[in-house]
């Protein structure tokens, strides 16, 4: 059976800090095959890489709760995360190329449009996914060769009925909800199971063999010692 993809969680963010350029450049050297990251889309239209709505630490009082989304680029620009500034998404391809997969999860409101044609226009490897499955809708409308996914936390009586609706290829799963069956219909249906996010080497070993098609995890070396790879 065919060893699972191993995609490294908003970056090597056991090594770095997280969603940040330093994250995803170590991620590559890991041997990561590829990197997960979330992308909002501030005032002025720039997508940048950054997991929380609210980013924290801001340099000046007058930033200090607002939204992403409330916040132009520029003003982004001026956060640390751990002492890294948080990137743009045209920064993290740039800087990933083609070592890696880039799965861009479309976490904040109106990223779905921008997101899809700045990956459309890159030479590298990529594919979107969200928990909310409307975004997913619309990348299918705007950018349909561009591979999606559909992030799940709970089990559903039809397991495949979220990516069935956006005709998605991947169902990210929260890995403590994965068992054999769910895998072997998704296989039967055509779509992949990526497992989220598996931080010992038991969970890793067990999901992959159970046939999972990837592991986003949070270190790399750990999940690759214990698959042997």
């Amino acid at each position: 059976m065919p060893r699972p993809e191993l995609i490294a969680h908003r970056g090597a963010s056991r090594e770095r800090p997280e969603n940040t350029l330093a994250a995803f450049v170590r991620a590559a050297e890991l041997g990561a095959d590829g990197v997960e990251l979330d992308v909002h889309r501030t005032t002025d239209g720039v997508l940048v890489v950054h997991h929380d709505l609210v980013p924290h630490e801001a340099p000046e009082p007058a930033l200090a709760g607002r939204a992403l989304h409330e916040l132009s680029s520029a003003e982004v620009a001026r956060f640390r995360v751990g002492g890294e500034p948080i990137p743009t998404l045209a920064q993290v391809l740039g800087a990933v190329g083609t070592r890696v997969t880039v799965y861009c999860e479309l976490k904040g409101a109106g990223t779905a449009a921008p997101a899809c044609a700045m990956l459309a226009a890159d030479a590298g490897r990529h594919a979107v996914h969200a928990f909310d499955h409307r975004q997913i809708a619309e990348a299918r409308r705007l950018a349909p060769s561009i591979t999606r996914g559909v992030l799940e936390v709970s089990y559903h009586v039809d397991p495949l009925s979220g990516a069935a609706s956006v005709e998605a290829r991947d169902i990210w799963q929260d890995g403590s909800m994965i068992d054999a069956e769910l895998v072997a219909r998704a296989h039967a249906a055509g779509k992949r199971v990526v497992a989220w996010t598996v931080d010992t080497p038991e969970m890793a070993r067990a999901l992959a063999a159970m046939g999972v098609d990837a592991l986003c995890t949070n270190d790399v070396p750990l999940v690759r010692s214990a698959l042997q790879l």
